[in-house]
């Protein structure tokens, strides 16, 4: 062997080393931090409190945590993984929800160019539109937004007997607003006051009609996810369901403080 190599292997020898499985931790003993994401070519880094591998393409996060009893060891990660970043679900959902909004646009301006030809005399004899009913049901949709949310917050966190305690809430509620309409639907047609009868009743029952159909229609997408938690164990596709359900609720909501506004204070 030349004497420079014996040498070199020499000072290898030499050079301490780091001890055998160090910093390696058993999975079992690890808990889920905050996910680092480093964009490079094909390298592997190693720090305390992470472990990620990229390739060209794609880059592979594996999260690991300091030790049991350690502050970092505490933190806990609640968002279910797969809804920290937009699925086609979603947006697919908002894009239908923009065309539903030109819809109801189209049936606000008919009710404002039914409004402009009528001669000052609207709502038209013997039309009378509760008003203290109106208010109250109209209070209950907005706070069924509220607590819609809430049942989307418990679904991010994975807390599925959550999302049921408030989904059954938002169901009631949703269910007392179209009970409400019915009721002043009765109470108009007794007055005389129908689709057929005037330009107003034409306006107004399609109108306060469609967006009665769309609450239903919420409702009926409650229930399914009701039932979809109960048959089946909670998984990350069932919470974005609930996010989406969510996105067609408030839209609802805003559509009617619209409606109600106009229906009710433009005279």
């Amino acid at each position: 062997m030349l004497p420079w190599r014996r040498r070199r292997q020499q000072r290898t020898k030499c050079l301490p080393g780091p001890p055998r499985h160090a910093g390696r931790r058993s999975s079992a003993s690890l808990s889920p931090e905050a996910t680092r994401v480093v964009e490079s070519r094909s390298q592997i880094n190693v720090g305390p409190g992470w472990l990620s591998t990229t390739t060209k393409r794609h880059t592979y996060d594996v999260t690991t945590a300091a030790a049991p009893g350690s502050p970092a060891g505490t933190a806990i990660t609640q968002r279910v993984h797969s809804l920290n970043r937009p699925n086609m679900v979603s947006v697919g959902t908002i894009v239908w929800l923009s065309s539903e909004l030109m819809f109801f646009a189209g049936l606000f301006a008919f009710y404002f160019t039914a409004r402009a030809q009528s001669g000052g005399n609207w709502p038209p004899e013997p039309t009378e539109l509760n008003l203290g009913l109106a208010i109250p049901v109209t209070a209950v949709l907005v706070a069924s937004s509220f607590t819609c949310q809430m049942g989307v917050f418990a679904a991010e966190r994975g807390d599925v007997f959550g999302l049921r305690r408030w989904y059954v809430i938002t169901l009631i509620m949703g269910t007392f607003f179209v009970l409400g309409q019915g009721y002043e639907y009765m109470n108009l047609v007794h007055e005389g006051t129908t689709i057929a009868g005037s330009a107003y009743g034409s306006t107004f029952y399609l109108a306060t009609g469609f967006h009665g159909l769309h609450v239903i229609g919420g409702l009926v997408a409650f229930v399914y996810l009701l039932i979809r938690t109960r048959m089946s164990k909670f998984t990350p596709a069932q919470a974005t369901s609930a996010i989406v359900v969510s996105y067609y609720w408030h839209f609802v909501d805003i559509v009617w403080i619209a409606l109600f506004a106009t229906i009710y204070f433009v005279r």
